[in-house]
């Protein structure tokens, strides 16, 4: 039973969420509630006087009568400073217990009538008096080591203790039981709901017994510590000063209504519950919020820790798209985004059934390799968009450092996980259509071989336990459909060529690119120029006189740039006026794009003597090459010039040695040959060329020129050559063909083992071709080489030794 002594009067209320203070000291409170901040105000300008009554719950913003505990503190306003609008720390001593009588007033402030608290007790005075002098021995104990400690800060110059306010002087002369626990309750660690049992309690040997077990905790601490030593016992006030001030602040920003740290780390502890990540992977994330909860949220481990539980959490771990199985719409999706693409097409096709009759079947690692410009990149958006799967692009062209793929460890400022985890979380899912473009463009240097890093992602067998140096738990890329695009294989290591199923694209021909501009070029560059189908019309006749006079390339990259110029020029006259429908046909194309930039080699030649077609393969496609020989008096020597590599240079000495072996059964005056020297010369020097498959070429016009008989000039001989004749088989037939095709070359001869080649050249390439199967050398002369002209024919000018020509001249190759 609770007896109050006459109405105190009526005094401004300060709600206080987390704090409980006891009366008997001096402290300061942090003010920013709005309704707080009217009431110091209100206080200052009377009697400095104002209850201060703590919530029964914390998270209520705007607390009323039944919110607060009916006992409080009377506390005298001694200070305030002003930080900012609406923010204050008030000084305050804290007074007397009172209890709250009634709430008088919630606008613009509270106001409570309070009456002073008068505790009554059951015990006896004798209990009373024994139990407060063991709380006073006690409390002796403590304040002598606190003291004891602040003694030591201030010759450390670290600053004064927290709780200096009481001497064992002052704790002596307390005789008030009551006032006494007021005085303990600052050096107890006690929890809110303690300290709230203290204020509200009316028993006084029920206060005292409350405050017994923690001092006497306290006291067998201090006894410890001084049996382990200064060292230690400097260590362990370090970090009970390091706790305390981390409540305090916790404490400030909880009053001030600013968000918690906790708050954050409960709210990732909330993802990780919910998410689909294996149960090591949550252990470790676990791990990391238990250390970021031991941490101030300002230290740099803090960001370190919670930036790698959020990129955790950003993986889709275990999200899986679902496949779409559907062969039929799969073929009509390849069909109308891409023409031609045959073989592509069917491997893809047949992915796709193997999935359907095998659902957990490793997915294949594709190599599509071919020139620029053929759809090898457009190839993989179109797969995902067949699958029903995410699609991601990653560039690898110019990468070097292998954490590049691997990603960087946690050690560095600034650390992310590699590029193969960043798709993963760019895609949403585990099993995305992965494009690793360019990966012949890896290099390495002194930070790594990212191609070595690559072995593990593009191995089926590894890559279900890929590890990434950021990410440090297994990630499971089994599901992953990975495409790489590559222009070459020279520069692939083979370790990493091993690991992928090679799908070969080569060049376009004049009726795929004509298909492929009219469905998909033409349409994309009209909309583009805000033209309309019915405002423009490009007719075929036109769409082939740029196809073969203005590009020349085995993709169409140039063809779309050429294609948006016409679109360019149409877009002016329809601005002009737009009820315009304008027609580009073939003769006014020279308008628009100026003259052709590409005439057919073989028109602007005639059959010569010692001048013959090869064909040749480079990264972007196959190409033709002009072999040029010519004889003069000297030495036997022979000559080469054009930038020939090693191998050409044998096949070409080869190819002479077989000539000179045989030069009687071909009709060729060896007294001739060894009088002569022979000038090889292959045009556009600047260019480097090499490889073993213009040996029959030299061969066949090597022996044009010693026996004065011309070479067609509508021939192209692709082969390798041995001492003993044979042609044999060489690589990029289709690419070759296809060149030899564009440049309107009739009749091609390949090694006879190359037949089998012709089977990938398109249909309608093999109809306008003629094609001629060697097993030796001596198979091609009869048709190549015409006959040995008469007297009366004019034969070549043979320039002197000391004059000769600019053509065959090293020194006037073109720069």
């Amino acid at each position: 039973m609770t007896k109050h002594t006459e109405t105190a009067g009526q005094y401004p209320v300060i709600p206080l969420r987390t704090e409980v203070q006891l009366p008997g000291h001096v402290g300061p409170l942090e003010i920013g509630r709005e309704a707080s901040v009217r009431a110091i105000e209100a206080a200052t300008r009377d009697d400095n006087l104002i209850v201060i009554i703590p919530q029964k719950n914390p998270a209520v913003r705007d607390p009323g009568q039944r919110d607060l505990h009916e006992v409080g503190v009377r506390a005298e306003i001694v200070q305030v400073v002003k930080h900012s609008p609406g923010r204050f720390t008030c000084v305050m001593r804290f007074l007397e217990r009172v209890h709250i009588d009634a709430l008088v007033a919630s606008e613009p402030f509270l106001v409570a009538s309070v009456t002073a608290l008068k505790p009554e007790t059951e015990a006896t005075p004798d209990a009373i008096a024994a139990t407060t002098t063991k709380i006073r021995d006690y409390l002796l104990a403590v304040v002598t080591d606190a003291q004891a400690r602040d003694t030591g800060k201030d010759k450390d110059k670290e600053g004064t203790s927290p709780k200096g306010e009481l001497t064992r002087a002052q704790v002596s002369a307390i005789t008030d039981p009551d006032k006494l626990v007021d005085a303990a309750a600052p050096y107890l660690e006690l929890e809110r709901d303690d300290l709230t049992a203290l204020l509200v309690e009316v028993d006084t040997m029920k206060r005292l017994e409350r405050v017994v077990p923690s001092l006497e905790r306290q006291a067998t601490v201090l006894r410890l510590k001084a049996d382990i030593g200064a060292e230690l016992e400097g260590e362990s006030s370090r970090t009970h000063r390091e706790r305390v001030l981390r409540d305090r602040m916790r404490q400030i920003q909880e009053e001030l209504g600013e968000q918690d740290d906790n708050a954050e780390i409960d709210d990732l502890r909330k993802k990780l519950d919910d998410s689909k990540m294996s149960d090591e992977v949550r252990a470790v994330a676990k791990k990391q919020l238990a250390r970021m909860s031991q941490m101030a949220s300002s230290s740099p481990e803090y960001n370190i820790a919670r930036t790698y539980v959020e990129n955790l959490l950003e993986i889709p771990w275990n999200v899986i798209t679902e496949d779409r199985f559907d062969v039929s719409a799969a073929r009509a999706i390849l069909e109308a985004e891409h023409s031609g693409l045959e073989k592509v097409k069917r491997r893809i096709l047949e992915f796709l059934a193997v999935r359907k009759l095998a659902p957990n079947k490793h997915g294949p690692i594709l190599l599509l390799v071919g020139p620029p410009g053929v759809g090898k990149t457009s190839l993989g958006k179109s797969i995902a968009s067949a699958l029903g799967r995410k699609y991601v692009r990653i560039s690898l062209g110019g990468v070097r450092d292998e954490a590049e793929v691997r990603g960087h460890r946690r050690t560095y400022i600034g650390a992310l996980p590699g590029r193969i985890v960043a798709g993963l979380k760019k895609a949403g899912s585990m099993n995305p259509v992965f494009v690793l473009d360019e990966i012949d463009k890896l290099a390495a240097d002194m930070r790594g071989d990212p191609a070595a890093a690559m072995l593990e992602v593009l191995d089926p067998e590894q890559n279900k336990d890929f590890v990434d140096h950021y990410v440090e738990v297994p990630v499971d890329l089994s599901k992953v459909m990975f495409i790489c695009t590559a222009n070459q294989l020279d520069t692939i290591s083979q370790p990493l060529l091993d690991r992928m199923e090679m799908v070969e694209l080569s060049g376009y021909t004049s009726v795929e690119k004509l298909a492929i501009a009219k469905n998909h070029l033409l349409p994309k560059q009209l909309g583009e120029h805000g033209i309309g189908k019915e405002q423009m019309d490009l007719t075929d006749e036109a769409l082939g006189e740029i196809i073969t006079s203005y590009t020349r390339e085995a993709g169409v990259r140039n063809l779309e740039r050429e294609i948006a110029a016409v679109c360019r020029g149409a877009a002016v006259k329809v601005a002009e006026d737009a009820t315009t429908t304008i027609t580009v046909e073939k003769k006014i194309l020279e308008e628009m794009l100026g003259p052709p930039r590409y005439v057919s080699d073989h028109a602007e030649r005639k059959p010569e003597i010692g001048v013959i077609t090869g064909l040749a393969w480079t990264p972007v496609g196959g190409e033709i090459m002009f072999i040029e020989t010519r004889v003069y008096p000297g030495k036997g020597d022979v000559k080469l010039t054009g930038q020939m590599g090693d191998v050409m240079k044998e096949s070409a000495t080869a190819a002479y040695s077989w000539m000179r072996s045989n030069a009687a059964r071909l009709g060729i005056d060896s007294d001739k040959v060894a009088n002569s020297d022979l000038h090889i010369h292959l045009p556009q020097g600047a260019i480097k060329k090499d490889g073993p498959s213009a040996g029959v070429a030299l061969a066949v016009a090597i022996v044009s020129v010693f026996t004065k008989r011309t070479i067609r000039n509508d021939v192209a001989i692709t082969g390798e050559i041995d001492l003993r004749g044979h042609a044999m088989p060489v690589g990029g037939i289709k690419e070759k063909v296809l060149a030899a095709h564009r440049a309107g070359i009739k009749i091609v001869f390949l090694p006879e083992r190359n037949k089998k080649d012709t089977l990938e050249i398109p249909e309608e390439v093999r109809n306008q071709l003629e094609f001629h199967f060697m097993n030796k050398i001596d198979d091609c002369l009869a048709i190549t080489l015409g006959e040995k002209p008469t007297p009366t024919d004019p034969e070549p000018a043979i320039p002197p030794p000391t004059a000769p020509s600019s053509r065959g001249s090293a020194e006037h190759l073109p720069s």
